[in-house]
C-alpha cells in the first residue's frame, strides 16, 4: 500500500470527526511516481477528488450513457440511462453529505462508480450472463464493478485499473453492506481483500452507506417519472401510495390541476426532498445515540448508521413493490427483457464455441491465447467483453453475427 497524496493536502471545508478525511486515507494499492509538473496539481486536489476524476474519465463511465436503466436507449431520448442515474445518485448523495458534514468528494466518487459493472440491458443482461456463467463462477454486477476498477480499465502506464483509494474501493466492495458470517465473497472482491485488506466484515464508512441509500432515493423517485412518461401507469394509479398521496393532495391544493408533465416533476422533487429529509433526521439521531466520534466508530457500530426511519423504510418498500409489479415487470418491459436476454445468451454461446469470432483484442489475456486458457478463464474473458458492451453495441454485434449482411459494418 502506498501513500496517495502529499502530506500537506487539506480538505477545503470542515468535516465531522466521523467523516473520512483525504489526508488520512489508507492510500492506494500501487505506488505512483509523481512527475515534477504534477506537484502543484496534486496539492490542489484531495485523494477522493482524484478518484472521482479518474472515474469520470474512464471508458466504463462513458459507456453508461448507452446502458439501460429500465428502458433500452433507443426507446426514447428522455428516459434515464445508467449514466444519468449515476449522476443523479451522486447529486443527491453529495447534498446529503454536506448536510451531515461527511466527505462529499468520497460520496460522489462512490456514487459515480457504483454501476460501472452493469451489463448492457440492465438486470436483464445480468440475469442472462449469470445464467450462462453459473458453471464458471457466476456473474454479479457489483463484483464486475470491482473488476473494472482494479483490472479491466487499462489506461495507465504503471498499473491496471484506476488505482483508487482504499476508501473508495471499500464503498464499492460493500455497496450492499458488510460480508458477515458465512456470506459468500465474490472472487474479485476476495482478491482485492487479500491485497488491500478491505475489512469486509466491518460496516463501510458513513459516506459509503449514504451513497448506497442515495441510489434507492434516486431510482424510487425517478422511476415514477419514466414510468408515467412511458404510459406504464397513470397519476391515478399512484395516488394511494404512501407519501405520494399527501404530496399530490398538497400540490393540487396549492396549484389546482396541472399538466401531467408539471405535476410529475413537482411530485418527484418533493418526494426526493421528503426522502432526503427523513434520512438526514434519522441518521443524525443514530449518530447522536451511538455517540460516534470517529470513522472507526462507524465501521464497528454493528449496524448501519445512515438510514431511514422505520416508517419511511416501510413506505419505500411499498413504493418498491408497486414499481416492481407495474413497471419493472410490465409486459412491455418484459418483452424488451426477453429480447435482451436472447441477445446476451446468443453472443455468449457463440463466443464460447467459436472464439475466433471475438475481436482481436479480446482473443487473449495477459499474453495467453484464449484457446489456451482454462475454460473458466475463457468464459470470464467472454463475460468481461459482453459486460463491457453498451446496449447499442450488443445489438450491432448480434446483427453482425446472426443476420445475413455485410461483414464490415
Amino acid at each position: 500500500m502506498s501513500s496517495s497524496h502529499p502530506s500537506d493536502v487539506a480538505e477545503t471545508r470542515e468535516l465531522a470527526p466521523y467523516a473520512c478525511h483525504g489526508p488520512k486515507s489508507r492510500g492506494r494499492l500501487h505506488a505512483e511516481t509523481q512527475r515534477p509538473d504534477e506537484a502543484s496539481q496534486l496539492a490542489s486536489r484531495t485523494p477522493f477528488q482524484r478518484d472521482r476524476d479518474r472515474i469520470l474519465h474512464s471508458s466504463a463511465f462513458r459507456k453508461l450513457k448507452h446502458k439501460t436503466q429500465v428502458f433500452v436507449y433507443h426507446e426514447g431520448d428522455y428516459f434515464r440511462t445508467r449514466m444519468t442515474h449515476s449522476i443523479e445518485v451522486a447529486q443527491i448523495a453529495r447534498s446529503m453529505a454536506r448536510a451531515l458534514r461527511l466527505n462529499d468528494d468520497l460520496v460522489e466518487a462512490v456514487a459515480l462508480a457504483h454501476d460501472l459493472g452493469h451489463t448492457p440491458f440492465g438486470h436483464a443482461g445480468e440475469d442472462a450472463l449469470q445464467s450462462r456463467m453459473a458453471e464458471f463462477g457466476g456473474f454479479d454486477h457489483n463484483e464486475q464493478t470491482v473488476r473494472v476498477l482494479t483490472s479491466l480499465e487499462q489506461r495507465y502506464a504503471g498499473f491496471d485499473g484506476l488505482n483508487l483509494t482504499w476508501e473508495t474501493l471499500e464503498g464499492v466492495c460493500k455497496h450492499n453492506g458488510p460480508f458477515a458470517g458465512d456470506a459468500p465473497v465474490r472472487p474479485a472482491i476476495a482478491a482485492i481483500d487479500v491485497e488491500f485488506d478491505m475489512r469486509l466484515a466491518d460496516h463501510p464508512s458513513a459516506e459509503a452507506q449514504l451513497a448506497n441509500l442515495a441510489d434507492d432515493i434516486a431510482y424510487l423517485s425517478h422511476d415514477f417519472d419514466d414510468g408515467l412518461r412511458a404510459d406504464l401507469f397513470t397519476i391515478n394509479d399512484i395516488r394511494d401510495l404512501p407519501q405520494v398521496d399527501s404530496i399530490l393532495a398538497e400540490i393540487t391544493k396549492t396549484y389546482g390541476d396541472l399538466p401531467v408533465e408539471r405535476l410529475t416533476h413537482e411530485l418527484i422533487r418533493r418526494l426526493i426532498s421528503l426522502f432526503v429529509g427523513d434520512m438526514l433526521a434519522q441518521s443524525s439521531t443514530n449518530l447522536a445515540e451511538i455517540g460516534v466520534t470517529s470513522v472507526e466508530d462507524i465501521r464497528t457500530a454493528g449496524r448501519p448508521i445512515i438510514g431511514f426511519s422505520s416508517a419511511m423504510a416501510d413506505d419505500l418498500e411499498t413504493i418498491r413493490d408497486f414499481l416492481f409489479t407495474n413497471m419493472w415487470r410490465h409486459y412491455k418491459v418484459n418483452r424488451m427483457t426477453s429480447k435482451a436476454k436472447r441477445v446476451v445468451t446468443d453472443l455468449f454461446d457463440l463466443f464460447m464455441s467459436e472464439t475466433n469470432t471475438l475481436p482481436t483484442g479480446w482473443q487473449s489475456r495477459d499474453g495467453v491465447a484464449i484457446d489456451d486458457l482454462e475454460v473458466v478463464d475463457r468464459a470470464r474473458l467472454i463475460a468481461d467483453y459482453i459486460a463491457s458492451m453498451t446496449d447499442r453495441y450488443a445489438m450491432l454485434e448480434h446483427q453482425r453475427l446472426f443476420e445475413p449482411g455485410p461483414i464490415l459494418r
